[in-house]
């Protein structure tokens, strides 16, 4: 098991922990009460630092239920920190777009991480067949 210091910037928030038994994925909060009106941004701060093992990076996403508690998405969509942006100042941010006013308040769960090891050097071989199997170009239907 990999041990990860963490520094807190705030004692609003609960501590991390995994959601016993439901996931691999831990909950990230706000660390700090924000307001935002339709069309604003911000960047949520969520009150933590992390030094992760060399190799490895966070992954951070929303949770399935920010846009319908909050009205806000993720304006880079998945954010990756890797093992370098671990400095005590290096406060984590979850890039918010509002899409409606919203309130969200100091300790509410906006976003959740998992640590993943970094993907391995690959090369690419070009070919002009990859395999008998066509599924239609149209992901794993390969219908419209």
């Amino acid at each position: 098991m990999e041990t990860i210091q963490i520094k807190y910037f705030t004692d609003k928030i609960d501590k991390l922990a995994y959601i016993g038994g439901k996931s691999d994925w831990i909950d990230l909060r706000a660390a700090e009460d924000v307001e935002l009106k339709a069309g604003q941004f911000r960047m949520i701060p969520l009150g933590v630092a992390m030094k992760l093992p060399k190799g490895y990076e966070a992954h951070i996403v929303p949770r399935s239920s920010t846009f319908k508690n909050f009205g806000i998405i993720q304006t880079n969509h998945m954010g990756v920190i890797d093992e370098t942006y671990c400095g005590s100042n290096d406060q984590w941010h979850f890039p918010a777009y509002a899409l409606r006013d919203t309130v969200i308040h100091a300790n509410d769960r906006i976003c959740q991480f998992r640590i993943m090891e970094h993907q391995p050097q690959v090369s690419f071989e070009q070919t002009e067949e990859l395999s008998d199997r066509d599924r239609g170009g149209l992901g794993s239907t390969g219908t419209n």
